[in-house]
């Protein structure tokens, strides 16, 4: 399976944790959105999409199988992470020369 588009939908300008929701195509033919780009503890790292249980715990709804998909996963979702970052301080500077 391979990654065919990685769209960052968010990024969060904020003090928070949560730093991006991307959505990530697989293929070119499955989509799986709400993939979220967390700094905690000094590293970038992504949670997968959940649902809230009944008893208030969240399970995730989507989950890699094995540590070295999490990975390759991981490792594109927050390299998509840095170049839509790069690129908002790239507008944000053309806007404030004009």
């Amino acid at each position: 399976m391979q990654i065919t588009d990685i769209k960052v939908r968010k990024l969060f300008d904020d003090d928070s944790t949560m730093k991006a929701v991307v959505s990530v195509t697989f293929d070119g033919q499955l989509a799986l959105h709400d993939i979220k780009v967390i700094y905690a503890k000094e590293r970038y790292f992504i949670v997968m999409p959940s649902k809230k249980n009944a008893d208030g715990t969240f399970r995730d709804v989507v989950h890699p199988i094995n540590a070295q998909f999490r990975g390759m996963l991981e490792a594109a979702v927050i390299d998509a992470y840095d170049k839509a970052v790069e690129e908002a301080a790239q507008t944000e500077e053309a806007v404030l020369t004009y």
